[in-house]
This record gives C-alpha cells, sequence and structure tokens, in this order.
C-alpha cells in the first residue's frame, strides 16, 4: 500500500530527494517549503501526488495548519520527516543571542511544532513513523558548531523520550544522522564557507585556519543513495531508533564513544566519592 508523506525542507537537498523517491514509486507527499514555488516542478511532474505548501517550521500557527491541511487532503499521514534545518557557525563566544535563539527555533522549536501537530492524527490512526533527520553532529561536537551541536544534540534527547511515549499507540520514531551529503552542486557543502557565519572575533581566526583544512575531507555522500536507504527505513517492521547515513564519520564516533567511557572509568572513583553518604 502506497505511503503518505508530509516532509518539511521539501525545496532542496535531502529533503527534496527524499520527496522525490517518495514520489517515484507511487507515493503521496505533503511537501513543506519555505517558498513554495520551490516545489512547481514537483507538481509539474507529479500532479495530484503532490501537496505544495508553504510553510515556515518557526511559524507555529502554520505549522498546524499545514499538518491540517495535508491530513485532510490525503486522509492520513503515515510518514512525517523533520527535515527542515540549517547550521550556524561560529565559536560559542562569537554568538549572539539572535543568532542561538534562531538556530534553536528552527532545528529544535521547528521540528517539535511538526511532531505536535502531527501525533493527535498518528495516535488516531493507531501507526505512522516520525523521521528526524539529526547529523553526526548530534553525536560529537567540534569547535565553531557550539549553536549547530546544541541543537541537534536537543532533536537527538528529544526523540529518544518521544519513541519511549508513542510506541504504546503504534507509532515509530526514526532519528537519521547524515554525514557529509553532496548536496550543493555535487560537493560536500563546506559549514564553514556556507553556513550562517557569526561575526568572527580574530581571537579565534587561528583556529578557523587549521579547521579549514580539515573541513570538506570526509567523503561526500549521494543524496539519491539516501534516499533510497530512507525507503527501506520507513518500509521496514521493526527500523531503527538511530542510524548513521553515510561512511566517514563511523570510526570518529567510535573513538568518540570510547573515550567518554574511557573518562568515566577513569574518574569513577571520584564519582562514587561524589555520591557521599547520608
Amino acid at each position: 500500500m502506497s505511503k503518505i508523506w508530509f516532509v518539511t525542507g521539501s525545496s532542496r537537498g535531502l529533503g527534496r530527494r527524499f520527496v522525490e523517491a517518495a514520489l517515484s514509486r507511487g507515493d503521496q507527499v505533503a511537501a513543506a517549503a519555505r517558498n513554495a514555488a520551490s516545489l512547481d516542478e514537483l507538481v509539474a511532474k507529479h500532479g495530484d501526488a503532490v501537496l505544495p505548501l508553504e510553510m515556515d517550521v518557526t511559524d507555529k500557527a502554520a505549522v498546524f495548519e499545514s499538518v491540517k491541511r495535508a491530513k485532510e487532503h490525503f486522509g492520513r499521514l503515515d510518514v512525517v520527516v523533520n527535515n527542515a534545518g540549517y547550521a550556524q557557525v561560529g565559536a560559542v563566544e562569537e554568538l549572539t543571542e539572535q543568532e542561538l535563539r534562531d538556530q534553536l527555533e528552527t532545528n529544535v522549536f521547528g521540528a517539535v511544532w511538526v511532531i505536535q501537530a502531527a501525533l493527535p492524527y498518528l495516535r488516531e490512526q493507531g501507526a505512522g513513523h516520525i523521521i528526524q533527520l539529526s547529523s553526526a553532529a548530534g553525536l560529537i561536537a567540534m569547535p565553531l558548531g557550539g549553536a549547530y551541536h546544541a541543537s541537534k544534540w536537543a532533536v537527538e534527547g528529544l526523540n529518544e523520550a518521544l519513541a519511549g511515549e508513542v510506541a504504546e499507540f503504534g507509532i515509530k520514531v526514526t532519528v537519521i544522522e547524515p554525514g557529509g551529503f553532496a548536496t550543493r552542486d555535487g560537493k560536500n557543502p563546506d559549514p564553514l564557507a556556507n553556513g550562517h557565519m557569526a561575526e568572527n572575533n580574530p581571537a579565534y581566526d587561528g583556529l578557523r585556519r587549521r579547521l579549514a583544512d580539515l573541513t570538506g575531507k570526509q567523503p561526500a555522500g549521494d543524496p539519491s543513495a539516501a534516499a533510497q536507504a530512507l525507503l527501506k527505513i520507513v518500509d521496514a517492521d521493526n527500523p531503527p531508533l538511530r542510524i548513521l547515513f553515510g561512511q566517514g564519520f563511523y570510526p570518529l564516533i567510535q573513538q568518540a564513544y570510547a573515550a567518554r567511557l574511557q573518562t568515566w572509568a577513569d574518574w569513577q572513583d571520584l564519582s562514587v566519592q561524589a555520591h557521599g553518604s547520608l
């Protein structure tokens, strides 16, 4: 049976490939983007299988209205993909309050609004699958990415909690953690060049130069291959709570988690002392 999708950030990148993959196999998609004109080509090609929605995820009322329209238009919702987001770049000291708030408004609060809008329908159906786009940046952190990491680490915890809350209603949750994908002219996007940039503090110029030599060295993944992988996730009877998309970051994540475990073990005696006795 074909599935009904609701996908945010459908105008380009991975979100666009997800929409195209779903449509290519006969599914129907409510495609949301900040500029509905970016969806015209999809509508021209796929007709009534696409419901174009102009929506900014930071507008809570617009999100609830768009999800309602999608449900009323197609009759149900099977797969809800929280894909919209962007990367704010800058040292923690460089971030303005507005830059940090804007990052969290889009990447965290925007995701929450979509989830809250969709859950009543999924719960009533007794079925559904929420897909949350996180990042390898939701598992490990690097300098100059504090705001972005904060947002992605937040959605990791949010969706893990969500999975435990909605399982009894027949609703599944999967957090996808992509590495670098060639979403810009066939190239692996460089966050130091393409992200939202904070105003530079010269104190961090040396760090920026060192990181620039390392950025983009991971192999770029094929967005179309990621989309086909997503189809397998949504068709699985027992999908994973978390899954990495792409190669290159797995060894780094293994090292990071091994280092955390070792640090906790090394300091366990002090941890026990900190508990004290009453």
